[in-house]
């Protein structure tokens, strides 16, 4: 994401219509270590995605996912709006809503006038096959587990909006397909969450884990300093 002269190959050599881009430093901890490389991934590899795409003939949309970590949290208890203020405690966070910044930008300064769709997708605490990165509430459970280790839970009554990974990759698909039939009506930014009962906390959605499997613990780690939204 950061060797702009790579990516203007890849661009050239398939010519893409849209442009879906998800590559991302995603880990809140790994941000607290990794802080400029976190920035640099995801607000420097952003914008050299936006700058090469705009002046690409064959691009027609570009869909950005983000998060629904670039609000600015009030631990309120309703899901947020894509009106709502920007924001990030952590490097992480306040990275993509840094992201969020450009993606307005250079839809205002450039993608408007270009004709080019440019939007912003915003999901978070996504489940499913494929993702093995470490604190992944799921990959843990199902690496400790298998090595008949205990769950290591940094904060269990945290809420979080889950919902399993074909549901928000749909859905852009969809925005993408629809960008390009009306890029007025949906340039812009938008929100990808589950319905209000899938709105659990992380002991809940252990203890469903726990019981489908047959076996398994959690064990609270209480030398966890960083701070995390509750909500």
């Amino acid at each position: 994401m950061r060797d702009e002269q790579k990516l203007i190959e890849v661009f050239k050599k398939y010519k893409p219509e849209i442009v879906f881009h998800l590559a991302a430093q995603p880990l809140v901890r790994r941000s607290y270590i990794f802080p400029k490389e976190t920035y640099e991934i995801n607000i420097i590899g952003t914008v050299n995605i936006l700058d090469i795409a705009k002046n690409i003939d064959s691009i027609k949309a570009v869909v950005v996912i983000t998060t629904d970590k670039c609000y600015e949290n009030k631990e309120w208890i309703y899901g947020y709006r894509e009106t709502d203020p920007i924001g990030g405690f952590d490097p992480y966070s306040s990275s993509k809503g840094c992201v969020e910044l450009i993606v307005s930008s250079y839809r205002n300064s450039f993608y408007n006038e270009k004709g080019i769709a440019l939007s912003s997708v915003r999901a978070g605490n996504v489940i499913g096959g494929g993702d093995w990165a470490e604190d992944r509430l799921i990959p843990d459970f199902v690496r400790a587990v298998s090595q008949n280790k205990p769950v290591i839970v940094r904060n269990p009554l945290a809420i979080r909006p889950w919902q399993y990974v074909l549901e928000p990759l749909s859905g852009y698909l969809w925005l993408g397909a629809l960008m390009l039939e009306d890029k007025e009506k949906y340039s812009s930014s938008w929100n990808f969450g589950p319905n209000d009962t899938d709105v659990l906390n992380v002991s809940e959605i252990l203890n469903l884990a726990i019981k489908n499997w047959g076996k398994g613990n959690i064990e609270l780690d209480r030398n966890s300093q960083l701070h995390e939204a509750n909500f």
